[in-house]
């Protein structure tokens, strides 16, 4: 006989409506709990760090690269600034090839021409893409995002995954690195060019422009398959790929990889997992609010905004509880200096484009609003505050792409650090979680957690 069970919530909500409720019930408990006891240290953690994503959690590892919050980005100890000035650079060209930032990431050392150089005719070696591949992006329906097109296109290579095949063959497990690294060649030199269909079918003729051209670097044939090869543009892909190669181990897209991958599962498939998450607004969205900030701004002010206008409509903006996008930091306490990258980029490329003036303005006025207003530790820009900007003034105007040349440039870190994790025989990762309950239970005893 079925036990008794009570009936009112059965009877009289459904399953959505009665789950409303519950999670209703449920947030206001645990902010009244967070109220209390958000700065109570459990194993080291505070409970606020438990319910806040593990944000500052010092956890994970990752070589490759550091953020320091007064100096910024770190690639294997070397400054972002030092990096524009020491990594080779393309005959008559200013800013670093991405190649050079693949190989200091791997190694530890700056690499010279001819180290670069080897790299740009490997990757040219291996970038043609399977048949499959191609039919597969050609049947997707336009509707398709262009991160689900990419993370399929990534997925859609795991069955040419070297690594796979070596694990399946039982090869010794300190030797698994050298076929990551078989996979993360493959996967870098098809990349760019997997990025271009997915361009040229959703928003273009459906045509992918030139064909790999060994004597050319990574970029330059980037650029060319996204049909433009104009040397400014190419210099841009050069930057842009360096700017955003690597961001330590915490974001979103790196810990995913890193997660997955330690799972043994091959690199395409946990570069696939990256892209979903970076398909998520909180992670690639940033450009298109910038600029959707900015297309705001100039559709009901004009572009010719003084200081005074300016500063109005900013606080107007504060006051309404928004932010001001291409600003602040979760770690930096200082001018990103990848932007000023970007910055320094359009400025001497694009002085008379107005979004890059109106940029000019809010670079010189955002900051002094900010401190005013008191409410945010990082006052200054991001990266994201011109990239966009220099995006579009190159006819690269569809934002939803944005996060997909974001996959492309973060697959030199993502790649470089699964390299050295099998290297270094990293295990699985497998945190411990709690529920709200067992942590209220805890907090209450006052007893020190220890997570079995």
């Amino acid at each position: 006989m079925a036990p008794n069970l009570p009936t009112e919530n059965i009877h009289s909500h459904n399953l959505k409506q009665l789950l409303a409720s519950k999670i209703d019930e449920h947030n206001k408990k645990v902010s009244t709990f967070r109220k209390l006891h958000g700065g109570t240290v459990v194993q080291n953690l505070t409970v606020d760090m438990i319910y806040g994503g593990m944000r500052s959690l010092k956890a994970l590892l990752t070589e490759t690269s550091e953020i320091d919050p007064e100096k910024g980005i770190q690639f294997r100890g070397y400054a972002f600034e030092e990096c524009l000035k020491l990594l080779p650079k393309a005959t008559n060209g200013e800013q670093p090839l991405p190649e050079g930032v693949f190989f200091l990431l791997l190694t530890g050392e700056i690499p010279n021409e001819a180290q670069v150089e080897e790299i740009s005719r490997e990757w040219a070696r291996r970038s043609e893409v399977p048949e499959h591949v191609e039919k597969t992006l050609k049947t997707f329906p336009k509707t398709l995002h262009p991160m689900a097109q990419m993370s399929a296109a990534i997925a859609s290579l795991a069955g040419d995954s070297k690594f796979a095949k070596a694990f399946a063959n039982k090869v010794p497990k300190s030797s698994y690195w050298e076929y990551v690294y078989e996979d993360a060649m493959d996967l870098l030199a098809k990349l760019p060019k997997i990025a271009a269909m997915i361009y040229r079918n959703l928003y273009k003729d459906g045509v992918v422009h030139g064909e790999i051209d060994s004597s050319k670097d990574w970029s330059s044939n980037y650029a060319s398959f996204l049909g433009n090869n104009s040397p400014q543009f190419i210099e841009l892909i050069r930057l842009y790929n360096t700017i955003y190669c690597d961001h330590e181990g915490g974001n979103v897209i790196a810990h995913t990889c890193q997660l997955v991958a330690s799972s043994l599962s091959n690199p395409y498939l946990a570069y696939s997992a990256a892209m979903g998450a970076l398909a998520g607004p909180l992670a690639g969205g940033a450009h298109a609010e910038v600029l959707f900030f900015l297309n705001k701004l100039t559709s009901e002010h004009g572009y010719d905004i003084d200081e005074e206008n300016l500063r109005f409509l900013l606080w107007e903006h504060l006051i309404s509880s928004q932010v001001i996008p291409g600003y602040g930091h979760a770690v930096l306490r200082t001018t990103d200096p990848r932007d000023t990258a970007f910055r320094s980029f359009g400025l001497k490329h694009l002085p008379n484009n107005p979004y890059m003036k109106l940029c000019s303005a809010l670079y010189n006025t955002v900051p002094d609003i900010l401190i005013e207003q008191g409410k945010v530790k990082n006052p200054y820009t991001n990266v994201e505050a011109h990239s966009g900007v220099l995006l579009q003034h190159f006819g690269i105007q569809e934002v939803d792409f944005y996060p997909v040349m974001i996959g492309v440039a973060r697959a030199i870190g993502c790649m470089s650090q699964m390299i050295w994790d099998r290297g270094m025989g990293l295990p699985i990762e497998r945190p411990k979680s709690i529920s709200t309950e067992s942590l209220m239970k805890l907090v209450n005893e006052k007893k020190t957690v220890v997570f079995d």
